[in-house]
């Protein structure tokens, strides 16, 4: 009972600020990118029209996962994920680790790794497309870290991020304030527990035709 309420207790703390923190960079990353802002929102207009979105939409807009999937791996918002623990004596790349040593998993040498992705140091959804414009998986793509000992939230942030990130483009278009071009919006994140935006304004502009 005692592991079962901490865990309860850490999808919702560090569940709500690593999905908040996502989304502000992703709503960020719209306004600094506008024609893929507009490519996700024409999507979503053609697939889905007015209604509200719904989590089985999801494969139909290949587009818009893989922009919330590179927002993910580009934002790296949890560069060093939660210790683990060696379970038992292993031998990895020519280095002993006994049992019971924490081990701090850095997932940005994956998210970023150059060997992985075409363009690991740009915003570029095309990471998670193929030629024909469909929805690609890649085992480098772990914000969650991997491995038994994952985010016990992962199924719910992925849902929680898909709906909020697609009803937040149905009906709003992301600007920078007036006089701000696109190109003065930083991407140097905040250094803190996770990485966050650095402080920034944006402007949400009501999308015409769309039925709450």
């Amino acid at each position: 009972m005692e592991n079962l309420v901490a865990t309860v207790s850490n999808l919702f703390t560090a569940g709500t600020d690593t999905t908040a923190t996502t989304l502000r960079w992703g709503l960020l990353l719209m306004a600094k990118y506008p024609q893929i802002q507009d490519q996700v929102q024409a999507e979503l207009s053609r697939v889905v029209g007015s209604r509200r979105v719904k989590t089985e939409d999801r494969m139909n807009l290949p587009f818009t996962d893989a922009v919330i999937h590179e927002t993910q791996r580009f934002a790296n918002i949890l560069p060093i994920s939660i210790p683990h623990i060696t379970s038992a004596d292993v031998t990895f790349q020519e280095y002993f680790i006994r049992k019971g040593t924490p081990v701090f998993p850095l997932l940005t040498s994956v998210l970023w790794d150059e060997s992985e992705w075409e363009s690991p140091c740009t915003f570029n959804p095309a990471h998670f497309l193929d030629k024909d414009g469909k929805f690609v998986k890649r085992d480098a793509f772990m914000p969650f870290s991997a491995g038994r000992r994952a985010c016990p939230g992962e199924s719910l942030a992925r849902m929680e991020l898909f709906l909020f990130f697609t009803f937040l483009l149905q009906s709003f278009h992301f600007t920078p304030p007036p006089g701000v071009p696109e190109e003065e919006l930083a991407l140097t994140p905040a250094v803190g527990f996770t990485l966050n935006p650095t402080p920034h304004e944006l402007c949400a502009v009501s999308r015409e035709g769309f039925q709450n």
